[in-house]
């Protein structure tokens, strides 16, 4: 294209939109005038997703080079079988036990530097293995605690990753980008084992555990130039505890996340046979050895690549439930195909379909919990969404196993089979939500009232009621909609709500809830969410006359430490109100 031709083309087009154009995303609206971006490779012209993508790629090559030199040493080492198995244990436990945690620092820390952090402290811990290994002073127990705390890294830096592609990408990118994280990963698992044992063998576990502590250099780069955007610093940073605790509330009091927290449950306990009986299958099935594994592993592996690759194409042309369903059948057809054929090409197909079927249903279940969560508790979502996937495929793995050893490898595909069927069944009863239609941007209605005397920000607990005159005939759509204001209230952090009904005036009708501080009456009403505000606005409508609903804050007082106080009798008795706000 000459440079004539090329200006020609580009004026009136941003830079993205080239970009986009060179990676074959455009197409034309119906109109003619503006292209539409359908590339799955979309998210890619957001430098900074672009450049955290390939820093991770290599990271994670690291980290999966990193765990064959693990797993050879401890061979070499003369371990027992159950010493062998505990390297992969060590790695994945830290995921169980610290998720929870890093999800809740994820969500009151910054993510940035959080993930810096994390990064720093397995170069640390990579550093002093790959010492350890270079002057033979590793005995197992010790590898073990190096693989466990590099393992503890990765937990902490999982919920700020994932969260942080929301701040990377805008939200019509998401589904994407999860997708292409879940491509980088399954790239990286298709070629880092094959290439972790050319090291090994070529240069010993020492050089593997120093690949990998090179590997963590390009993302700490890479993070340390990004500038993520600012958090609000007006509220007084939440404890740990009292965060990790409004993360597991609001899971348990938001369906559509249950929904897939549950899902994801079942779909990890049937995915898990396919990876976990592959080199069984590859040996008793197939009658092979490590070359017809290697060639099983690269087809799975292929599989999930191919699988992402496309996923943004199909996400157009079905819905949520329909998309997973599609992938829980790939999955059940590649555990039924492995466990009858003899033949190494037609298993090599089947987990080829059973791959991109894994990646589609993880990286639904991930966008889906993505989309349902607020950016103030999504790290804390999936966290518990990860701890809810990677607990069915821990469970899963185990359970397989066992049943092998009683019944056969065959067997035990077959019935894993019937769960990744029973998971698609279970969604005739509990669809996934199609979440992607929610505004969950905070409502900002809400200002904080001046209050007619100064209190602290932990002064509490604080009562605030909000009164409503509702007519008889409006009466039974008043109460269907107040049972889903006690939900959202009770999910965002709202404590002893009841409905109260004036025996004088029976049209009066008082909501009622209690707040542990001030500051968290604060953080309540700015949790709320654009998709919220449909019941509050038809509550405030039912109230007779139009007039607004009339709230009043209360702040709790010890009547002891009042009388004590003698000068604190006549202020702290008053009420809080605010009339003109509204609920």
């Amino acid at each position: 294209m000459g440079a004539r031709t090329f200006m020609d083309f580009a004026e009136g087009v941003s830079l993205e939109e080239w970009e986009a154009a060179l990676a074959g995303g455009w197409s034309t609206t119906e109109d003619g005038n503006r292209p539409a971006d359908t590339s799955p490779l979309r998210p890619f012209r957001h430098p900074i997703f672009r450049d955290v993508w390939f820093a991770n790629l290599l990271s994670r090559f690291g980290g999966l080079i990193q765990s064959v030199g693990a797993s050879w040493l401890m061979v070499s080492l003369g371990a027992s079988a159950t010493l062998i198995s505990l390297v992969q244990t060590s790695t994945t436990l830290p995921i169980m036990l610290f998720s929870l945690l890093a999800g809740a620092l994820a969500d009151t820390f910054d993510r940035r530097r959080l993930m810096l952090v994390a990064q720093a402290f397995m170069l640390f811990v990579s550093v002093a293995l790959s010492l350890a290994a270079w002057f033979d002073a590793l005995p197992p127990w010790l590898l073990l605690a190096f693989t466990f705390l590099i393992g503890t890294g990765a937990a902490l830096n999982g919920p700020a990753w994932q969260a942080s592609v929301g701040d990377m990408v805008p939200r019509d990118d998401l589904p994407s980008a999860v997708a292409l994280n879940s491509m980088g990963f399954n790239v990286a698992r298709s070629t880092g084992p094959a290439v972790g044992g050319l090291i090994v063998a070529a240069f010993g576990a020492a050089a593997a555990f120093a690949v990998n502590a090179l590997s963590y250099l390009g993302l700490l780069v890479v993070l340390a130039r990004w500038r993520s955007p600012k958090r609000r610093e007006g509220l007084q940073r939440e404890t740990l505890v009292r965060a990790m605790s409004a993360g597991v509330r609001y899971v348990a009091l938001s369906p559509a996340i249950m929904t897939v927290l549950a899902r994801s449950l079942v779909f990890g306990l049937g995915a898990s046979a396919v990876p976990a009986l592959m080199p069984l299958g590859a040996r008793d099935l197939l009658v092979g050895g490590p070359l017809t594994f290697g060639l099983l592993l690269g087809a799975f592996g292929v599989g999930a690549v191919v699988g992402a690759y496309y996923s943004s194409g199909l996400r157009q042309r079905l819905s949520t439930e329909g998309f997973v369903r599609s992938a829980l059948l790939a999955l059940a057809t590649a555990s039924a195909a492995t466990a009858l054929s003899a033949s190494v090409a037609l298993t090599m197909v089947a987990l080829f379909v059973g791959g991109a079927g894994w990646v589609l249903a993880l990286s639904t279940f991930n966008v889906t919990v993505q989309m349902a969560s607020p950016r103030w508790v999504v790290g804390r979502t999936l966290a518990l969404y990860q701890m809810s996937a990677f607990g069915g495929m821990a469970l899963g793995s185990w359970l397989w196993g066992n049943v092998t050893e009683r019944a056969g490898v065959d067997i035990a595909l077959l019935t894993a089979a019937g769960v990744s069927l029973a998971c698609l069944a279970i969604g005739f009863r509990f669809p996934l939500p199609a979440a992607q239609k929610l505004d969950l941007e905070p409502l900002g209605r809400w200002r904080e009232p001046r209050l007619a005397f100064p209190i602290e920000a932990r002064s509490g607990p604080v009562v605030t009621t909000i009164e409503y005159h509702i007519d008889e005939e409006r009466l039974p759509e008043s109460l269907t909609l107040m049972v889903e204001r006690r939900r959202v209230r009770r999910r965002d952090g709202a404590r002893h709500w009841s409905l109260l009904r004036d025996l004088e005036m029976p049209e009066v009708w008082i909501e009622r809830y209690h707040t542990p501080t001030w500051t968290e009456n604060v953080r309540h009403n700015e949790r709320a969410t654009k998709a919220d505000a449909e019941v509050a606005d038809r509550l405030r409508a039912m109230n007779t006359h139009g007039q607004r609903p009339r709230v009043q804050r209360m702040i709790v007082r010890d009547l002891d430490a009042v009388l004590d106080d003698a000068d604190d009798t006549v202020t702290l008795d008053q009420p809080l109100t605010d009339p003109a706000r509204q609920a």
